[in-house]
C-alpha cells in the first residue's frame, strides 16, 4: 500500500519494515527534520517493542511472566489496548499467539526467516488468550500468567504510526499543516491533506484483481493484513504470520487480504487482522460493528467492499 507521492517524501527502515514520511507545506529542510525525528521516534519505540531485542520492555515481560513487571507508559497503553482488543473481537485478534508464531517458523525478524525450513512442523501450540493477564494502571504493571507470552508487531506498528505522526505535528516544523506517516502499509494522516482528493493511497493488489482501487482520506488511518507478504516454506508446507487463534495455524479463512479505513492505526490494524481470521461474512460484521469500513479480497480474487467504503474513492 503506498501514497501518492508528493515533494522530498523522507524514507527509511524501521521497526523491520519500511517507512515513508510525506507533509502537507513542508520544504526540504523540513522534511529533513521530520525524516530525522520520525527515525528517533520510531527507535525508542523499537526498543521497547521489539521481540527480537533481549533488552526491549516486551522481552523482558515475556522472560518474567508470572509476576508483575513495571513498564513505560507507552508500553503500558499499547498492552491495555491489545488486552481491550482481544475482548472486542471475541478473541479472533490475540496477542498471545507468540509460541504459535514461532512454531511456524517466525522466529527472527523476518528478513531472517528462513524461506524453506526443515521437517514439518510438529504440533501447534494453544493459544491461551488474555484472560488472565493483570494490568495495574496506577503504577503500569503488566503481569502474565506462566506460559503466556505477547507478540505485539501489527498493532504496535500501528500505534507508532498513531503516535509518531501526532509528534511530528507538534514539532511546529516551519509550513508544516499536515503529515502522513506509512509504517510498513499502516498508515496515518493528521492534518491537513493534500488537494483535492486528500491523501490518495493504492490498495496493494497482490493477485491481480483490478478492483481494489485507490483511496482518498484527510484523516484517519488505513490498515491491510495479508496471507500473500510475510509467507514462507517450511516441511513443503506454505505458511504465513496471520494465525487462528482457535487452531495456533497460520489461517485460512478463505480470504487473501482484508484492509480497513479507521479513525486510528492501531485499531485500523487490529481490526483488519481479526477480520481475516474471520473470514468474510464473519469479518465483514466485524468491521462494520466497531464503525469502520473497508475491503476484503478473496482467496479466488473476488473483491468485497464494505457499506461506507465508497465515500472515501477518490
Amino acid at each position: 500500500m503506498a501514497a501518492a507521492p508528493l515533494a522530498n517524501p523522507a524514507r527509511f527502515r524501521a521497526m523491520g519494515t519500511d517507512v515513508e514520511i510525506l507533509a502537507v507545506g513542508a520544504d526540504e529542510a523540513a522534511m529533513a527534520e521530520l525524516g530525522a525525528r520520525a527515525a528517533e521516534a520510531l527507535e525508542v519505540r523499537e526498543a521497547r517493542w521489539s521481540r527480537f531485542r533481549s533488552t526491549s520492555e516486551l522481552c523482558r515481560l515475556n522472560d518474567a511472566a508470572g509476576v508483575p513487571v513495571v513498564v513505560s507508559p507507552d508500553t503500558f497503553a499499547l498492552i491495555a489496548r491489545a488486552v481491550d482488543a482481544w475482548r472486542d473481537t471475541g478473541g479472533r485478534y490475540d496477542p498471545t499467539v507468540l509460541a504459535a508464531l514461532e512454531t511456524a517458523g517466525y522466529d527472527r525478524d523476518f528478513d531472517a526467516v528462513a524461506r524453506v525450513g526443515e521437517g514439518p512442523i510438529a504440533g501447534h501450540p494453544e493459544v491461551p488468550g488474555c484472560a488472565g493477564v493483570q494490568l495495574d494502571r496506577l503504577v503500569s504493571a503488566v503481569q502474565l500468567p506462566r506460559g503466556v507470552a505477547l507478540d505485539l508487531g501489527g498493532i504496535g506498528k500501528g500505534y507508532a504510526a498513531d503516535g509518531v505522526s501526532a509528534e511530528l505535528l507538534e514539532l511546529g516544523v516551519s509550513g508544516v499543516r499536515g503529515v502522513l506517516v506509512n509504517l510498513g502499509g499502516d498508515l496515518r494522516a493528521r492534518g491537513d491533506a493534500p488537494e483535492p482528493h486528500g491523501w490518495v493511497v493504492d490498495v496493494d493488489d497482490l493477485l491481480d484483481t483490478g478492483r481494489t482501487g485507490l483511496l482518498a482520506l484527510a484523516e484517519g488511518a488505513v490498515a491491510t493484513s495479508t496471507k500473500l507478504r510475510r509467507a514462507w516454506a517450511r516441511g513443503g508446507q506454505t505458511l504465513h504470520h496471520l494465525i487462528d487463534p482457535r487452531t495456533g495455524e497460520p489461517a485460512e479463512s478463505g480470504l487473501a487480504s482484508v484492509t480497513v479505513i479507521a479513525g486510528e492505526a492501531w485499531r485500523a490494524e487490529v481490526l483488519a487482522k481479526a477480520a481475516f481470521v474471520a473470514g468474510a461474512e464473519a469479518g465483514a460484521q466485524l468491521v462494520a460493528r466497531a464503525g469502520a469500513t473497508g475491503l476484503l479480497v478473496t482467496d479466488d480474487g473476488d473483491v468485497v467492499e464494505l457499506e461506507g467504503l465508497a465515500r472515501f474513492r477518490p
